[in-house]
């Protein structure tokens, strides 16, 4: 009777069916297996609780659902909305099941659909996300309410995968080999997915339990779905997921990956115009090799390793000039410190609740442009410090202690200027250490970690009187959720130790970090010390869920002497702030919106000595309307109780700062249409009038089919600062020191075009160009006269030889990157990119903004071009 059966359900699985023929097959055969104690053809998960079975043969991978695996694992089917309805029951019905053998955990996606031929499935390169129909899963396998692993797709079989940390934090750089079919047919679409053990990481054990979040978007309609209920109203989501049981022990899996690659490049060199053989450009080629190494030490612990790297397919910085007394941020674009980023994120200010969080680690800093270059350097000198060899071990300990350690080696790069008859490096061999532990409390609302960051140099006599010989940064950090995990408070508090020579520690002490130097405060500056140290705090208190209210409070400290922008990214020293921050959020749709939040914002800046910097007070309010458009508008008042900038002067006076307003707004179409746009506007006014800003950026976006996007922007703004810094006169602390200011007029055009081209999920081809340009002119110098007048007349006076246009500059950069990428087989790829750059600095007579001058000649300045094909192979052995 036994066999009678097995052959029935063998005919049943292998006959061709049509969609209605396969669901009455597979009710038949569930219904045949309970004669062997298979499955109970009731059972279905709950609302928050599913179980998976293991496999005893594994499923095809076709986009199909017949395969006996699937008959006799448990459906989950409970989704329902929440966005934009939350907690109503879907449109359409999801089915999912999961199953898994020794190596692998398998999940089948039953997307029913009534009109299949309105699914929108776009093709993109992996982990673009389009507007498209998707389900993906969250799979949290420590079961620790705060990490997970995700995997999504779309209909056209598209990869995205992030690495989720600290509840909701998303880790784009990871990258992990996994597979997945789709497949459109009659009643719907179907995703069927075979993720790896080995790119997973959970705890050992006889049984596991993992978390996992289930969601579905439905493009056309807007709607999204989830199972369990994904609450808007709730802080983060890997914390709401549901238990996935069932999961008996694995045996440890193999978990070594070799990525061996090689490089070929060529591009232009810029030898001097005293080079007369090849003439002053000349374009040598170049072969380089090197490995990626991921090794996993047990199921919950990974070493990563990259010898001799190049990420030569990494798109460029957009084009920037800054003319502040600040360094620019740039964004971290390389795979290799992509991945796994959250593990060692140690964030010391985050400014309003919506900028760019920065803190003690700035992955930028390893491998950077040579900080000497314009000391030892010319031309033909490197622009990049190469990385010898980067590691780093990342996971969780038996005790509940994540873990991350890295540790970078820079290579000496050496200038063209002798220094003692030795060429004097502008970058010197440097070795860079990141330790992070962090430990979740035990009932999963909080964690308290520490992080130390140190970056060591081997300083050449050339280097001694600029670089700083070692730099340490440690701090300690708390977070605690309560009251349903509705409100948070958060601290830290860490400290720094920076050791040079007299000299390196003179620089750093006048630097706009610090401003010793400063004439009207009471921080003094010792140019015989070779130590620098200081201490930073941060406390905050929010509340982050609940139905309609959201606020937060912070104050945060840096004392004078604080410096971590050894390895980590800080603009200035010497400050305090208290900022608060108000929401009204409303996610329920009404007869007019989608979703609307109200946000106000107050904040006031003092340096550790009392002096006011700054103070305002912001709104701004975003309304999704119920045709899918957005609207952004917001305004600022500053400074309407006296505050002054105690950097402008670049080591001068603090100037008394005038009130402002400002105002922006913005426009952006429905997201779900094939062609879209944006419009942004922002305006501003301050010293008494005198000064002025103003800018547009509009941009398009077309899909003109499932392969092909195209995306255009332009930036347009036009500058008038009455009191730009334009140099200083004299020596440090002397009474005869001059601090000079010029009226600056500027004007900046930008245009940014993306091309996308998807032949399949895994070959595609962009392209990307940007010309920038930006002109100004400075007229009528001055010095101050009373830094601290109330009036904006009193505080300067004319400098020099009169007023009227006595300088100015044209500044032109042209970028562009075109990258083919064909992964042509799991987890190996071919890249073939081509880099172009063109930038010029010119004189001021030809400072005054003509587009069409300074665009044509951004294209005719002479280009540095790198053609460059990398070759990946990845090896599982």
């Amino acid at each position: 009777m036994r066999h009678t059966t097995l052959l029935l359900c063998a005919l049943a699985l292998s006959a061709p069916t049509t969609g209605a023929q396969s669901r009455i097959a597979a009710r038949e055969t569930a219904a045949a297996l309970v004669t062997i104690g298979a499955i109970d053809p009731g059972a279905k998960a709950s609302s928050n609780a599913a179980s998976a079975s293991r496999a005893i043969t594994p499923p095809v991978l076709d986009g199909r659902t017949n395969d006996r695996a699937w008959a006799t694992a448990q459906v989950i089917d409970q989704f329902l909305q929440y966005d934009p309805n939350e907690g109503k029951a879907s449109q359409f019905r999801t089915e999912v099941r999961v199953t898994y053998d020794d190596h692998y955990l398998y999940i089948l996606a039953r997307m029913f659909d009534p009109a299949p031929d309105s699914i929108i499935s776009a093709l993109s390169r992996r982990d673009v996300r389009t507007n498209s129909d998707q389900f993906g899963l969250v799979i949290d396998s420590y079961h620790d309410g705060k990490t997970a692993f995700e995997f999504f797709t779309n209909p056209a079989g598209v990869k995205r995968d992030y690495y989720v940390s600290n509840d909701q934090n998303e880790d784009e750089g990871w990258d992990a080999v996994w597979d997945v079919a789709t497949r459109i047919d009659s009643v719907g679409w179907v995703a069927e997915f075979r993720i790896p053990f080995s790119q997973i990481r959970y705890s050992p054990g006889a049984e596991h339990t993992f978390g996992l979040l289930l969601k579905r978007d439905i493009a056309r309609t807007g709607e999204r779905t989830s199972w369990p209920l994904l609450k808007r109203s709730v802080q983060g989501y890997v914390s709401q997921s549901g238990n996935l049981s069932g999961i008996g022990q694995l045996p440890s899996p193999r978990r070594l990956e070799i990525l061996p690659y090689t490089v070929v490049k060529n591009d232009t060199r810029d030898f001097g115009t005293g080079r007369s053989a090849l003439g002053q450009y000349d374009h040598p080629n170049k072969i380089t090799a090197g490995a990626d190494v991921k090794y996993g030490l047990s199921s919950n612990l990974t070493l990563d390793a990259t010898i001799n790297p190049d990420f030569g397919q990494v798109e460029a910085d957009p084009a920037q000039l800054n003319l502040t007394a600040f360094e620019t941020f740039f964004d971290e674009r390389r795979p290799f410190f992509l991945e796994g980023a959250g593990i060692f994120t140690f964030n010391t200010n985050c400014g309003d609740i919506d900028s760019q969080c920065t803190g003690l680690f700035y992955s930028r800093r390893i491998g950077r442009n040579p900080q000497l270059a314009g000391n030892y350097g010319d031309a033909t000198s490197a622009t990049a410090t190469p990385i010898a060899a980067a590691g780093k071990l990342t996971g969780r300990l038996a005790n509940g202690i994540s873990v991350g350690l890295m540790d970078a080696v820079t290579q000496r790069v050496e200038g063209t200027a002798a220094v003692d008859g030795v060429n004097a490096a502008i970058e010197p061999r440097t070795n860079y250490s990141v330790l992070r532990l962090q430990r979740d409390n035990s009932d999963g609302h909080g964690d308290m970690g520490f992080m130390l960051t140190g970056v060591n140099r081997s300083l050449d006599p050339g280097s001694v009187p600029y670089l700083r010989a070692s730099a340490y940064v440690g701090g300690v950090d708390l977070r605690r959720r309560f009251w349903n995990n509705n409100y948070e408070v958060k601290t830290f508090a860490a400290r720094s130790d920076v050791r040079g020579s007299a000299a390196s520690i003179a620089a750093l002490q006048t630097n706009t970090v610090h401003a010793f130097q400063r004439p009207d405060d009471a921080i003094a500056y010792d140019p015989t010390r070779t130590t620098l140290g200081g201490d930073a705090e941060r406390i905050s208190f929010s509340k982050f869920g609940g139905d309609i209210t959201r606020f937060q409070t912070v104050y945060q400290r840096f004392s004078p002497g604080f410096e971590s922008n050894d390895l980590g990214y800080q603009q200035r020293a010497d400050e305090q702030e208290f900022r608060n921050w108000f929401a009204l959020q409303f996610n329920t749709p009404t007869a007019v919106y989608q979703h609307a939040a109200f946000n106000f914002n107050g904040s006031g800046d003092w340096t550790t000595g009392g002096l006011m910097l700054g103070n305002g007070w912001n709104h701004n309010d975003h309304i999704q309307w119920k045709n899918f458009w957005w609207t952004h508008i917001g305004i600022n008042f500053n400074n309407y109780s006296p505050a002054y900038d105690d950097r402008a002067a670049r080591g001068g006076p603090a100037i008394r700062l005038s009130r402002s307003q400002s105002m922006w707004g913005g426009v952006q179409s429905d997201n779900r249409r094939s062609v879209q746009s944006s419009m942004w506007l922002n305006a501003s006014r301050g010293d008494e009038g005198r000064s002025f800003r103003g800018s547009v950026s509009p941009q398009l976006d077309v899909r003109v089919s499932s392969r092909f996007s195209t995306s255009i922007g332009m930036g347009y703004s036009r500058n008038g600062n009455d009191w730009q810094f334009y140099g200083r006169n004299g020596a440090i602390g002397s009474d005869t020191t001059h601090y000079t200011f010029a009226r600056l007029d500027q004007t900046t055009l930008s245009l940014n075009t993306r091309l996308n081209f998807t032949a399949t999920p895994n070959l595609s081809f962009q392209f990307y160009a940007e010309p920038f340009v930006s002109n100004g002119t400075y007229a009528d110098r001055k010095e101050i006269r009373d830094a601290r007048a109330d009036s904006y007349a009193n505080r300067f006076k004319p400098y020099g030889s009169g007023s009227g246009v006595f300088d100015g500059f044209n500044y032109r950069q042209f970028n562009s990157n075109a990258v083919l990428r064909y992964e042509y087989r799991p987890g190996s790829s071919l890249f073939m990119v081509w880099q172009q750059g063109r930038s010029s600095f010119l004189t001021p007579a030809d400072a005054e903004y003509q587009v069409g001058r300074d665009y044509g000649a951004a294209l005719r300045d002479h280009p540095n071009n790198t053609f460059l094909v990398k070759l990946s192979y990845w090896i599982n052995p």
